[in-house]
């Protein structure tokens, strides 16, 4: 990962538990490779988001939450795939957004001309995430 922060720091503000630190800017280009972790590279503290470029008819492996017990939103952005969930097939497309909960089982797939989405996860309130 080669990238850059840029990060606005404002006198005695705090944001995000980082003192004077008002804003941080990253740009996708400076990644390289199929994902971009965008929460962590901005600093984030309790977000977690990451973004995916996939190729034509590229799969992402199938997998649920429970061990970290965070929901995901999934947000495509560019081109068009599927998301395969517990075995129901939802379509990913720019503007559609989908919430996935711990539990289920997920797999996007990529369509035709490839797919780029950013995936969010946050904590389900009252369950504690396994961090082993």
């Amino acid at each position: 990962m080669s990238a850059c922060v840029r990060e606005s720091r404002a006198e005695g503000k705090e944001t995000n538990g980082r003192r004077g630190v008002t804003y941080s800017v990253i740009d996708v280009k400076d990644f390289e490779g199929r994902l971009t972790p965008v929460a962590q590279a901005l600093g984030a503290v309790t977000i977690r988001a990451n973004q995916f470029d996939s190729q034509p008819n590229e799969a992402s492996h199938e997998h649920d939450e429970l061990r970290s017990s965070q929901e995901e939103l999934y947000v495509p952005l560019r081109g068009r795939g599927d998301l395969l969930i517990d075995g129901e097939t939802v379509g990913l497309e720019p503007g559609r957004y989908v919430l996935v909960g711990p539990s289920a089982r997920r797999q996007v797939v990529a369509g035709l001309e490839g797919l780029s989405y950013l995936v969010i996860g946050a904590l389900v309130e009252g369950e504690a995430a396994d961090t082993v």
